[in-house]
């Protein structure tokens, strides 16, 4: 558990400065002259007075309660503010950024999506005692989506898997992964993902650890497993190719933070070669 974070109800009174997550059409604004901590401090009644700003309280992020807004077009102009896209913002965030800022995205990604029953499709609004949309019409309340995903690394000795996906750029790898599917376990999730998308086996699964991550709202679950059997075959249009890795010759990988990254650095480190640079 990461003691900088703490995630709860908005209080009471929210005394000191406010850290603050403010988004617009995919892209947030980050401060341009503290490049190690870029999410803005300023008074809670920043956004005060502002037509049609709804302002999403967060929790705490070493001891500065955090607030989240979508602004709307076009946008808060800001000295001292830019805008940055929410990808390339993730190779300056630590863990513990990363964590509120993910937060911050997935509450506000929700709430534009759900302004209206699923079931009836009427106005919903927000409940105040906890976070859920309610629809007065029929009754149903709307939670937050989190859509549950796996990610692995297949090991055979001292390979790993790597593979690229269509959507990635010429050159860059990361581990397999993909969606759960309704009624799946996570372990079945692994085995059937790597035999879809590769054609291979696996035996020896471990769980390696979980991450939050907002493109859009998904709970990525890690896993390390060993390879089985079969021969690559990429029958899956979402792969272009896979290949076996030396740690010596790792291609372009995630970056640090990522729950992918971590799985790599990890299986290096326990064949005694190291974290890759």
């Amino acid at each position: 558990m990461d003691e900088r974070l703490l995630f709860q109800p908005e209080p009471d009174r929210v005394s000191g400065d406010v850290r603050w997550f403010l988004f617009h059409e995919g892209q947030i604004l980050i401060s341009d002259d503290r490049p190690q901590d870029p999410f803005p401090v300023f008074d809670p009644r920043f956004v005060e007075g502002m037509d049609g700003l709804e302002r999403h309280y967060l929790g705490m992020l070493d001891d500065t309660h955090c607030m989240a807004v979508e602004l709307p077009e076009p946008g808060l102009s800001v000295p001292g503010l830019y805008t940055e896209s929410l990808r390339r913002l993730l190779v300056r965030l630590d863990h513990a950024q990363f964590a509120m800022f993910s937060r911050a995205s997935q509450v506000l990604s929700w709430r534009r999506n759900h302004a209206f029953c699923s079931r009836c499709g009427q106005p919903a609004r927000p409940d105040l005692s906890e976070r859920t949309m309610i629809c007065d019409a029929c009754g149903y309340t709307q939670y937050p989506r989190i859509t549950p995903c796996v990610i692995m690394l297949v090991t055979r000795g001292e390979e790993a898997l790597l593979a690229r996906s269509a959507r990635f750029p010429e050159g860059f790898f990361s581990c397999l992964a993909g969606f759960m599917e309704p009624g799946e376990t996570a372990e079945q999730a692994v085995a059937r993902e790597v035999m879809e998308e590769t054609g291979l086996s696996i035996t020896n699964l471990r769980y390696h650890g979980s991450q939050s991550w907002p493109f859009p709202h998904s709970l990525m679950l890690g896993f390390t497993a060993d390879y089985a059997g079969g021969e690559i075959r990429l029958e899956d249009d979402e792969i272009v190719e896979a290949h076996w890795y030396r740690p010596e010759q790792l291609p372009m990988m995630p970056p640090q933070g990522s729950i992918a990254r971590s799985l790599i650095d990890t299986w290096c480190s326990s064949i005694g070669k190291g974290s890759p640079s």
